[in-house]
């Protein structure tokens, strides 16, 4: 089987499996809500971030998008469906290149929607705080959004065809985020600024302190992902179906 139809039969798996929508949802809906959220915060710290209040909620929609790619590899190895995947396609290379862009353009998609609702949303419950955003940052934070949202999807993803199991890779990445990035991450000094989610969120910033950039961020969150699908990639390769 060709790369196209591979892909097709990829999408139709996404598209008829309830519980994937439903995590392409939630992306959406936990990242709206907690940037409202966020938004109804009237701080007047110094080094208050109007941007980053406005896509706030993108540190729990991360959440549902690798709980979504996750999902996505790990049902291949529930009831044997990997080896009919693999009777279908033999080059497995192609196969899992056709998962991962199966898994990448929903969430890119989805992604674009969440960074446009997400922003439009908190800038209204910020009001006037929001005034000081430019147009090229709002841009910046929207496009940075679908694309940091794509990337710990596949990240996710390569991680799970490692593991062979949804709820390990869940059981790491869930965690890591939630505690070692946030609390370990605020005590490490400029390491944290290369974890995969610190590096990815600073395109969300309007102004920022650290090592690098927003685009040399989501760069660095690009190469962590990398590295996760070839590992992937490569255990898809070596191991018995």
């Amino acid at each position: 089987m060709s790369f196209a139809p591979a892909l097709r039969a990829e999408l139709i798996k996404i598209r008829t499996l309830r519980s994937l929508l439903w995590g392409l949802l939630a992306v959406l809906a936990a990242t709206v809500a907690f940037s409202a959220l966020a938004g109804l915060d009237d701080s007047d710290a110094p080094d208050f971030d109007p941007l980053f209040s406005a896509f706030f909620g993108v540190s729990f929609g991360q959440i549902a998008a690798i709980t979504f790619g996750a999902q996505a590899v790990s049902a291949e190895y529930q009831g044997g469906a990997l080896r009919v995947s693999l009777a279908a396609v033999p080059d497995r290379g192609r196969w899992f290149l056709a998962k991962t862009v199966a898994i990448g353009v929903p969430a890119l998609g989805v992604g674009l929607v969440t960074g446009v609702v997400g922003l439009a949303v908190g800038t209204s419950v910020l009001g006037s705080r929001a005034d000081a955003l430019t147009w090229a940052e709002e841009l910046r934070g929207v496009v940075g959004c679908a694309v940091y949202l794509m990337l710990m999807a596949l990240f996710a993803a390569g991680l799970a065809a490692v593991l062979r199991s949804g709820v390990a890779t869940l059981s790491i990445l869930i965690p890591f985020l939630l505690i070692v990035s946030f609390v370990v991450g605020n005590a490490s000094g400029s390491v944290a600024d290369f974890l995969p989610d610190k590096a990815g969120q600073t395109v969300l910033h309007q102004t920022w302190n650290g090592s690098l950039g927003p685009w040399s961020g989501l760069a660095v969150t690009a190469l962590w992902t990398a590295a996760a699908l070839a590992a992937g990639a490569w255990c898809v390769r070596r191991r018995d179906a």
